[in-house]
């Protein structure tokens, strides 16, 4: 039986009179690759956004390792090691890769502006031992080539890479995907698909993913849960959840239909 990371209880979020999410209750477990689906509107980034700590909840509870976490800021959550990707890149695209990429490492810096002012050389080993790390991630996500290159003036796929290397940087335990593979190419998402494979299987890092395409979560999902109006209408397996009456008849019908 796989260890909970993250269970939600109950988890409600209003704006005025809109309900965005009604008594979600959800459990992800340490190591797998969960995915998010549901038509547009449906809550999945509401979702994420209460878990990374950007909403706070209108009621329900969040708890990461055992942990109360539902009041906690985002950074605090970010140091107990909950990292996301974003819809819409969020990156400083004056910026080159690699100081996007070193960004990522804020909540692991031990020396301030006075050791950096002061003991200039306990800073210099700490940002040595940082951008060793970051250096690996480059290597892992294939973008040494473009390390030193302004992220402005890249493709959109290749700074979707760059944004999950900011965030993989954080080095968490839990990473939350919001649709990493929007707006790519067939060969982007075949790389990008594998980079989460591998980041689950050889980092030990367990994913939350939102996407709409079909395939990618079929081949990638260990479990898929199904949001439909702010609500949680299944969860099972991949297989079942592409079974489900009431998820096709709510979201599938149109994505099975097309490949037929």
């Amino acid at each position: 039986m796989q260890q909970e990371l993250l269970v939600v209880e109950n988890l409600s979020l209003h704006f005025g009179g809109v309900a965005a999410l009604t008594n979600i209750d959800l459990t992800v477990r340490k190591g797998e690759i969960l995915a998010i689906i549901g038509p547009n509107g449906a809550g999945k980034t509401s979702f994420l956004n209460c878990i990374s700590g950007l909403y706070r909840p209108s009621s329900g509870r969040i708890f990461f390792e055992g942990r109360d976490i539902t009041r906690l800021p985002p950074h605090r959550r970010a140091a107990l090691g909950i990292a996301r990707t974003f819809q819409n890149i969020e990156l400083f695209k004056h910026m080159t890769v690699l100081d996007n990429i070193m960004l990522g490492r804020h909540v692991h810096l031990r020396s301030g502006i006075l050791a950096g002012g002061i003991y200039w050389g306990l800073a210099q080993k700490e940002e040595v031992r940082h951008r060793r790390r970051v250096e690996e991630i480059i290597d892992f996500l294939e973008i040494e080539f473009i390390r030193n290159k302004v992220v402005g003036s890249l493709s959109y796929g290749l700074q979707k890479r760059v944004e999950l290397a900011r965030a993989l940087a954080l080095e968490p335990k839990l990473l939350l995907l919001d649709e990493p593979m929007a707006g790519m190419n067939v060969e982007e998402k075949e790389d990008m698909a594998r980079f989460i494979l591998d980041i689950a299987e050889e980092w030990g890092v367990t994913l939350v993913l939102i996407e709409h395409d079909m395939g990618v979560v079929m081949d990638l999902s260990d479990r898929v849960v199904v949001f439909d109006f702010g609500r949680k209408i299944a969860e099972g397996l991949p297989e079942e959840i592409k079974q489900n009456p009431r998820v096709v008849e709510a979201y599938l019908g149109g994505q099975l239909a097309e490949e037929d």
